[in-house]
């Protein structure tokens, strides 16, 4: 894995606007105040699937995927961390003609500040139980054969946060996306491009339940995308949706470890015209996944 994770740090030096860079120095101020968490939870984690698609390329891709994530609270809100090391089998893959399989880093970072906390008003009515204001950014570097993503993406928007067991909570971001692709085809280099800025409609969740005596939790996310300009090639871009979900089950009990340290499960994932390519038009069928996975955790 080291000519990716040395060509990520190469590619992470981002030439902002004046705007892009307001919003970083209001990220990492949010991050620097969440260093004293009151509750936190860490895990590493790994799935499966055997039919994940990309745009323009082969569908029923297998994938393994390695994860670290974290996620804390403290005083005035929550922090969301989660790096994928996603690797295909040859179906994507690294280089034109080559047996072997893409390789990808993508990273999710959100803070969440909490409204209710910072200000110490009741923001509480009907089904809310609060409101709060959230930024992140989403980078990636991937090696495959054809466009070699370097997607950069700064997000800031409205957060409420719904009364439910657990958490749900919905966000109203705006999006500032930007790609550098590099066809290993061609051997060309594409100017960073920045799309038009667009809004996206997300819920994350984790709603605990219980089938019958056997307790499990609902958890993830959904992304409705709206279409952003035209792309990099000058191509419409096609409204997105992406659904990631699982069901997991705590077997810590069953094998003497501490509550809420192992997990397994299933997980689905329904993406549709994925990366804004239209699976109608020349993106074909690889730009709408619909994979199954397994799943496990182990959180410390």
């Amino acid at each position: 894995n080291r000519p990716i994770l040395a060509n990520m740090n190469q590619e992470l030096t981002m030439k902002f606007s004046k705007k892009k860079c307001l919003a970083a120095t209001l990220l990492a101020a949010c991050a620097g105040t969440a260093s004293a968490a009151n509750w936190s939870d860490t895990y590493v984690g790994y799935r499966w699937g055997a039919n994940f698609a990309e745009p323009f390329g082969k569908t029923d891709i297998s994938k393994s995927i390695v994860n670290l994530a974290h996620v804390s609270g403290y005083k005035y809100g929550t922090n969301f961390f989660n790096a994928d090391l996603l690797m295909s089998d040859s179906k994507d893959p690294s280089a034109p003609g080559s047996k072997s399989g893409a390789q990808e880093i993508y990273i999710v970072y959100r803070h969440t500040l909490d409204l209710g906390k910072v200000t110490g008003s009741d923001f509480k009515f009907g089904p809310i139980r609060g409101f709060g204001l959230t930024g992140g950014f989403d980078v990636n570097t991937k090696n495959d054969a054809g466009y070699n993503s370097k997607k950069r993406m700064i997000v800031a928007g409205p957060t409420l946060m719904m009364d439910v067991p657990g958490f749900l909570n919905v966000s109203l971001l705006y999006l500032w996306e930007s790609n550098a692709p590099y066809s290993k085809f061609s051997h060309t280099q594409t100017d960073r491009y920045s799309y038009d800025v667009h809004p996206m409609l997300n819920l994350a969740w984790g709603i605990p339940f219980n089938l019958g005596p056997v307790p499990l939790s609902f958890e993830g996310f959904a992304n409705f995308i709206a279409a952003k300009g035209k792309n990099e090639f000058g191509a419409n871009t096609a409204a997105e949706t992406n659904i990631d979900m699982q069901v997991m089950y705590d077997v810590s009990p069953h094998i003497g470890a501490a509550a809420k340290t192992f997990k397994v499960g299933l997980e689905y994932q329904y993406w549709r015209n994925k990366f804004g390519n239209n699976h109608n038009g020349p993106a074909g069928d690889g730009a709408f996944a619909k994979t199954t996975m397994i799943r496990a955790e182990y959180h410390f």
